[in-house]
C-alpha cells in the first residue's frame, strides 16, 4: 500500500473538484464518523478549535482506514509547530493568515528538508516515516507536501499574485470571517464588498494556475465558488452541524409542547 503519495494534491493539481468539511470537534471518535461519510478531505482545525498535537495524531489515524484526505490547519505559520504536525503523519497543511511572498515562502521552508526547507530531520521517531519503513522517505517526502495558504486580510489580497508566484504554494484559500472583520464587516461576510472581494480573488488564483479553496455551508453560495474554478471547497463544519441539528431536534418537541400545554391551563 503507498501511502506516502498524496492523492489530494495529485487532485488538485489535475483540476478536480475536492469538496471537503471542517472538523473542530477535535475528537478522534466524532472524525471516524464523518471520515466514512463520503467527502473528499477533512480539515482538521488546530486555530480555533481545542485541538492538541495529541488530538491531531488520533484523529489522523482514524481517518487513515478511509478514503478521505487530512488537511491539517497549524495554529499559526511557525515552523516549530509543522514540524511537529508533519512528523504525525500529515502531508497538507492550511497556513493561516498568510499576507507576503516572504511568509509564504517561510510555510514551504517549514515542510521541506534540508537543503530545500528547515524541516528537522527525526523520521526514525516518526509516524510520517512509519519509522523509517517507508522506502527513500527522507528523498521522496519534500515533493509529496502540498502547501495551502490562506488569505485572510486586504493585504494579503494584494500580494495575492505574489503569494502564488512563491514556488512550493499549491493553493490559497479565502478566509471570509477574518478578510470580513479586516475590511471593516466585522460578522457581515455575505457584505456586497466582501463577497465582491472573494469573488475576484478566487479568479486571480484561478487564473495563476493553482488551486482555489474557500470554507461555506450555503449550497448555492459553495457551488458558485466552484463555477468560478475553486477545486477544494469546504461546505460545512462538524460543531455547526450537531448545534443545528440539536436545535432544530428539541425545537421541534418544545415549540410543540408549549402550545397544548398553555391549553390545559395549570390543573
Amino acid at each position: 500500500m503507498d501511502i506516502l503519495t498524496n492523492t489530494f494534491k495529485q487532485a488538485l493539481r489535475s483540476g478536480k473538484p475536492q469538496i471537503g468539511l471542517w472538523a473542530g470537534l477535535a475528537s478522534a471518535y466524532s472524525t471516524e464518523i464523518i471520515a466514512g461519510a463520503g467527502f473528499d478531505w477533512l480539515l482538521i482545525d488546530g486555530e480555533h478549535a481545542p485541538n492538541t498535537l495529541q488530538t491531531t495524531l488520533q484523529q489522523l489515524q482514524s481517518m487513515a482506514a478511509y478514503p478521505v484526505a487530512p488537511v491539517v490547519r497549524p495554529a499559526w505559520n511557525d515552523a516549530v509547530q509543522i514540524k511537529q504536525i508533519l512528523d504525525t503523519g500529515a502531508q497538507t497543511l492550511l497556513v493561516p493568515m498568510v499576507q507576503s511572498a516572504e511568509e509564504a515562502a517561510a510555510a514551504v521552508a517549514a515542510v521541506r528538508y534540508p537543503p530545500q526547507g528547515v524541516r528537522g530531520v527525526g523520521s526514525a521517531l516518526a509516524r510520517s516515516s512509519r519509522w523509517n519503513r517507508i522506502p527513500d522517505y527522507l528523498r521522496r517526502a519534500n515533493d509529496e507536501m502540498c502547501v495551502l495558504v490562506q488569505i485572510e486580510t486586504p493585504r494579503g489580497v494584494e500580494a495575492l499574485e505574489e503569494i502564488l508566484a512563491v514556488d512550493g504554494v499549491d493553493g490559497a484559500f479565502i478566509g471570509p470571517a477574518d478578510l470580513s472583520a479586516s475590511m471593516g464587516y466585522l460578522g457581515q461576510p455575505e457584505h456586497p464588498d466582501v463577497v465582491k472581494a472573494i469573488d475576484d480573488a478566487i479568479l486571480r488564483i484561478v487564473r495563476s494556475g493553482k488551486a482555489a479553496g474557500i470554507l461555506h455551508s450555503g449550497v448555492d453560495r459553495a457551488k458558485h465558488y466552484l463555477s468560478l474554478g475553486a477545486t477544494f471547497v469546504a461546505v460545512g463544519v462538524d460543531a455547526t452541524l450537531l448545534a443545528r441539528a440539536a436545535e432544530q431536534l428539541a425545537g421541534q418537541f418544545k415549540n410543540a409542547a408549549a402550545p397544548a400545554a398553555a391549553a390545559k391551563g395549570p390543573y
